[in-house]
């Protein structure tokens, strides 16, 4: 950030305290944070955890944020904002977006759930203030990489359409070990609604749905074997803003082989007309562990003929580790996700934009390009 803003961060969970962080340590000049949470002595925790762990000047004050209470705190601190940044569960974000819009604030989330983004873009649409929806990893930065990668391709090769672009992304333990090759490293129940919810993708140039986890394939990526699948939400807007331009689309999450073996075998196991999402995620904490060193691995492919008719392949493939930020060293899932919420906190903060903006709205060479986005993935 350029300037001076007032941002208030909702949630004090991981991405929470990464974002807090980044903004402390990573912009050019001092800024306010307020971060609430429902349990108060958790922001508290992490506010004290922010100031301990950055090099910088840090303003960073900790607020109660109850669940469905507007209390005069509250008003106050949202009052004063320029910004909301949503850090909460899915299912709560039509209400911070609607806090948001009620006091002129700025709007960035993270989720992936769509039918809470839909709520949030058809009150928002008119909204005299910005709201970035689904801007994390996935969705959100893969999909700013794969619209600028297509744009890029058919500029190069001098064509409007494409046979494919996929998206992968990969959430991985450095080691896992069977039955279920996986250990935590985000939310059980984030992982097991992706594994639940239908895909949105495009075929034959037709936005379309698919049912999650019905499409495993293998891909060698760096030299190591994973295992992807069809997963919800990923694909953030780009079926509606591609579809008729790109023959297939689609988003998979990665895993390790097994993987997703070990997950159909839980999903059949479970009686029809059950609660399949609660019930595969009690028996996946169940078995599996969650650990702190992780890797986040990102892929993106266009594929199609140039004006000649020869077949052409363009790939990015990123791995991110664990990274240092100030004084505190951060899990690759915390800053892959965090670093683009706070880019597109930057783009409204210092731009003119309002209403609804999707991932296919942003322009990828400026937002790719942007500190907090190359501090953590590197250049474009």
């Amino acid at each position: 950030m350029q300037q001076n803003h007032n941002i208030v961060i909702a949630g004090a969970g991981g991405i929470a305290e990464a974002a807090a962080l980044i903004i402390a340590e990573w912009s050019t000049t001092p800024t306010n944070v307020f971060i609430g949470d429902c349990i108060l002595s958790k922001a508290v925790e992490v506010a004290r955890w922010v100031k301990d762990g950055t090099t910088r000047q840090c303003h960073i004050t900790p607020f109660h944020l109850p669940e469905n209470t507007l209390t005069l705190g509250m008003k106050d601190i949202f009052s004063k904002g320029g910004i909301l940044l949503d850090c909460l569960p899915g299912k709560n974000a039509p209400l911070m977006a609607n806090y948001a819009k009620d006091f002129h604030l700025h709007y960035v989330n993270l989720t992936e759930y769509v039918a809470e983004t839909n709520q949030i873009m058809a009150f928002a649409k008119d909204a005299e203030t910005g709201f970035v929806l689904q801007s994390g990893l996935a969705p959100g930065y893969i999909d700013v990489l794969a619209n600028g990668m297509f744009r890029s391709f058919c500029e190069e090769f001098g064509v409007d359409k494409v046979d494919t672009i996929s998206m992968k992304v990969g959430a991985l333990t450095k080691n896992a070990v069977a039955p279920h090759y996986y250990g935590f490293t985000w939310s059980p129940v984030g992982v097991a609604t992706e594994y639940l919810k239908d895909a949105v993708c495009v075929r034959n140039f037709k936005k379309t749905l698919r049912p999650a986890l019905s499409e495993t394939h293998r891909i060698i990526i760096h030299g190591i074997t994973y295992e992807d699948d069809l997963t919800s939400g990923g694909a953030a807007d780009l079926p509606d803003a591609l579809a008729g331009k790109v023959r297939n689309l689609d988003y998979k999450t990665l895993r390790y082989p097994g993987h997703y073996d070990w997950v159909k075998d839980q999903l059949a196991a479970i009686p029809a007309g059950d609660d399949q999402i609660a019930i595969l995620q009690e028996r996946m904490e169940a078995a599996i562990p969650r650990l702190e060193e992780d890797k986040v691995v990102v892929y993106v492919a266009v594929e199609g003929s140039d004006s000649d008719g020869a077949l052409r392949r363009q790939e990015k493939a990123k791995v991110m580790e664990p990274q240092k930020v100030g004084k505190h060293m951060l899990r690759a899932i915390q800053t892959t996700t965090a670093s683009p919420l706070v880019q597109a906190a930057a783009m409204l903060l210092e731009g003119t934009r309002k209403g609804v903006i999707l991932q296919s709205q942003i322009d990828p060479m400026s937002f790719l390009g942007g500190d907090f986005i190359v501090k953590v993935y590197g250049e474009p």
